[in-house]
């Protein structure tokens, strides 16, 4: 029997290196599948002494691939370990390797854009403005050490985990472990998606509801203004009527609600929550991404034409 055959640290290492660049070869086919391949490169020709054998491992992982640069790690970790115990006459097929890249990265998806893009890159960038505002030259030098420390961090660590993962996976590939795995990934995933929708849909109805005229003294007087602009200066009149809009006083005579405001007295973002159930149920449904952008536009622009929207 041959001797077993395993992924040293600096093979690890090796694979960690090339992840950095998981975006470099990013195509509107199947994403991010060529950068996933140039990473797991060097662990793919210590398993896997035959050349068939290599040109095999790496059609598998030539398919479609999707998720944030970063928390993609982890399920580089776990395929790392699947890809090894294959290589040692595990039963894991090319069916289980896919299923455990694609039931992991639409979930991690999701976590990834908030805790990086939205959290971590935001405080760094204001405590970096900080101090270049102050003339320090620390602050870019900060922001850009910081960031990649981080990072890099955070993409070995997740990497190492789910290697540690992986070998838990495939001594249990029949005990729904990678199952109770994908659960849980995906209900935080769409915790902190359905957190966001606000965020990221916005949806206004203009029709107006009702128009109620305002009582004298409850709004801002344009000729009050003018009367105080004559005779003591443009600038008097400005400040007159920022006091006046923070005392509470309306800009204009008239009191309008829109539709909009009756839905969110009822439910903030109802409507932008609607639409996202639609698109979910659309996609579920088999229905193409592209149609439901491009109905999407159909709809905004002949809402807005019309005066819905």
């Amino acid at each position: 029997m041959a001797d077993k055959v395993s992924l040293s640290k600096n093979d690890r290492l090796a694979v960690w290196f090339r992840h950095q660049f998981l975006q470099g070869s990013w195509n509107y086919e199947r994403m991010q599948n060529g950068g996933w391949c140039f990473s797991i490169i060097p662990a793919i020709k210590k398993l896997y002494p035959n050349k068939e054998d290599q040109i095999a491992a790496l059609k598998r992982h030539m398919e479609f691939y999707n998720t944030h640069p970063y928390v993609s790690s982890p399920v580089m970790g776990v395929t790392l370990a699947l890809e090894e115990d294959r290589a040692n006459g595990a039963p894991v097929d090319d069916a289980a390797i896919q299923g455990v890249k694609v039931g992991m990265m639409g979930p991690l998806a999701g976590v990834g854009d908030p805790v990086f893009w939205y959290t971590v890159r935001p405080l760094l960038g204001a405590l970096g403005a900080s101090l270049a505002m102050s003339g320090n030259i620390m602050g870019p030098i900060i922001f850009f050490v910081a960031w990649n420390v981080i990072r890099m961090a955070f993409m070995w660590y997740t990497q190492e985990f789910g290697y540690k993962l992986g070998t838990s996976i495939t001594k249990d590939l029949s005990g729904g472990l990678m199952g109770k795995i994908t659960e849980g990934a995906s209900i935080l995933g769409m915790f902190v998606i359905g957190s966001l929708v606000q965020r990221w849909v916005s949806i206004s109805f203009a029709p107006e509801v009702s128009s109620v005229p305002l009582d004298e003294g409850a709004y801002i007087d344009p000729s009050a203004l003018d009367a105080v602009a004559q005779s003591d200066g443009v600038g008097a009149a400005i400040l007159k009527a920022l006091g006046d809009q923070a005392n509470g006083l309306s800009l204009s005579a008239t009191n309008v609600t829109t539709l909009q405001q009756n839905l969110d007295s009822l439910i903030p973002g109802l409507a932008a929550v609607g639409v996202t159930l639609l698109c979910c149920w659309l996609l579920k449904k088999k229905v193409s991404p592209i149609v439901i952008i491009i109905g999407m536009f159909i709809v905004g622009i002949v809402g807005h034409v019309v005066g819905l929207l």
